[in-house]
């Protein structure tokens, strides 16, 4: 850059080294960490594939997958290229679910650079590899196993200041599974329907927009993307995906509407907004929905009862949004309606509580893919509800009749003199259990500053979920009544779970975040009152 100058001087190197790995100081964030560094050539050498391992040829008249309504187990495996001890030893897997929504694994990564993991699937599977903070999009199906080769130095060169126009290392990743070609492609074509809705709808414009003119624009702006699809140099399964994929996406965005247009709203009021006027502007803007007579074009969603677009990302989420509402016409029956049913039934497990005598009625009238997948879901609930019974390092508090003037006080009041983080929290919030899973290593890393954790929530978490979901919280938990959990939530200003208070061996509150402010920020406030 012209800025700066330095010299770094290495001891002496073995006698014919090829190579060296340059680490500025382990473990330093924004440290410099630079592999494979040649000294006896001006070229990388070639790239090492695992032995068997062929990527899947680009085939213009493949169809589509064969994708049906089966459950059974998947398999991703893959093999990081150029992987040597030192280099990050997990990747991670995270998946989107037609009927549980986003799940993530850690996969731990071998000596030799390969990593594995198997999943029970029902129908489709959206997967996505992340490793060193770079994605690879694939897919799962029932009885099928896809490998990809994941190309660091590449990824790599890509986002390097000085090298980004460079010659390319080969591809990104090396890819052989169902749907290659569309692998292969995916985030331009995700790029493409960015510019597309920017270009038809603009963010800056959103909220000066009626509910109908959105969700008209939306429709057009698919429209420009089928037409934009149509002419890409692709196969004509490819080209059906992609306007498959728009299609789920424009539907689930609509389904949306009111609730993005609420953060439109409030994003432009800034400062002036409040709770009360963003609900009011919501009621207005879901009464204008109902009134719309076709919120989704019955004719477009049909789409929604064909088994390929099983492989979208967003149709669990249309599964999931449309539990409780009014189906558009000619989808009372069929695959959706099947899944829905099935992720019905579902949400329960999901919230443990196993299944009822009804339900298991209720199932034999599912596919039986569906009664498969909901009764080895069941199974596991019962197996982990077993498993709670023998675990330690939760304990049930009572809050006590106190007056609820007093009734934080006496919460904290048996921990006096120790460091405090309260958690108001509940057991269907999502964004509440994943920073549950986060802070794992952060306790435990601080086991020896005599934290307590103190876990509250209230009537609206059934209390037989909260009994089988805390054995895997570690803290002193409180369930309080629906009047307790009112009187704090306006005594602390709790707009929305998880909220945290950070409370130092005085008693006093120190820090409030509304939302997991993150395991580096949450730590950080932790030692200030530890210390």
């Amino acid at each position: 850059s012209g800025e700066a100058e330095f010299q770094i001087v290495f001891p002496p190197l073995k006698r014919g080294a090829k190579y060296i790995d340059y680490i500025e100081a382990p473990g330093a964030e924004g440290g410099f960490i630079i592999w494979g560094i040649q000294l006896k050539d001006n070229q990388l050498p070639e790239l090492q594939f695992p032995k068997g391992f062929k990527e899947a040829e680009v085939d213009k008249d493949a169809p589509l997958p064969d994708v049906k309504l089966t459950y059974g187990q998947a398999t991703i495996k893959g093999h990081v290229l150029d992987y040597r001890e030192g280099m990050p030893d997990e990747i991670t897997l995270r998946t989107i679910d037609l009927m549980s929504g986003h799940g993530e694994y850690s996969l731990k990564i071998d000596s030799d650079g390969s990593f594995s993991q198997t999943l029970d699937v029902l129908g489709a599977l959206s997967a996505f590899l992340v490793y060193n903070e770079r994605s690879v999009s694939s897919f799962m199906l029932p009885g099928q196993t896809n490998e990809v080769c994941i190309n660091i130095r590449e990824q790599s060169r890509k986002v390097s200041k000085f090298h980004a126009d460079a010659e390319p290392y080969g591809k990104d990743f090396y890819f052989n599974g169902p749907l290659a070609d569309a692998v292969r492609i995916f985030p331009e074509i995700q790029k493409k329907m960015h510019e597309i809705n920017e270009s038809v709808l603009p963010s800056e414009k959103r909220a000066e927009l009626s509910l109908t003119e959105s969700r008209q624009l939306m429709l057009d702006s698919f429209q420009a993307m089928k037409d934009s699809f149509a002419q890409m140099e692709a196969s004509d399964a490819v080209k059906t995906f992609c306007t498959n994929y728009a299609l789920v996406s424009t539907l689930c965005n609509i389904k949306e509407l009111p609730s993005n247009m609420v953060s439109y709203y409030i994003r432009d009021l800034g400062d002036k907004a409040t709770n009360e006027a963003a609900s009011a502007y919501y009621q207005k803007l879901a009464k204008e929905m109902a009134s719309i007579p076709e919120p989704l074009p019955s004719d477009l969603c049909q789409i929604l009862n064909q088994p390929q677009t099983m492989l979208t990302n967003d149709y669990g989420y249309m599964i999931r949004y449309s539990m409780g509402g009014k189906l558009p016409k000619g989808l009372e029956e069929g695959l959706f309606a099947q899944l829905m049913a099935t992720a019905k039934i579902n949400l329960g497990i999901n919230e443990f509580q196993p299944l009822t005598e009804a339900q298991k009625e209720e199932m034999k009238t599912l596919p039986e893919a569906c009664q498969q997948y909901l009764s080895a879901a069941n199974e596991k609930l019962l197996a982990t509800i077993e498993a709670n019974k023998k675990k330690s390092g939760f304990r049930i508090n009572e809050a006590g009749e106190v007056a609820n003037e007093d009734l934080f006080a006496s919460i904290i009041s048996k921990f006096s003199g120790k460091p405090i983080l309260v958690d108001f929290w509940a057991t269907w919030c999502g964004p509440c259990r994943m920073a549950n899973k986060e802070m794992v290593p952060m306790k435990e890393s601080l086991k020896d500053k005599d934290i307590v954790y103190i876990y509250i929530t209230g009537e609206t978490s059934p209390k037989a979920t909260w009994e089988n979901m805390i054995p895997d919280i570690h803290g002193e938990h409180f369930y309080l009544t629906a009047e307790q959990w009112e009187y704090l939530g306006n005594e602390f200003g709790i707009d929305g779970v998880p909220t945290y208070l950070v409370i130092d061996r005085a008693g006093e509150v120190k820090y409030k975040s509304v939302g997991f402010p993150g395991v580096a920020k949450m730590k950080e406030e932790l030692l200030k009152v530890a210390e």
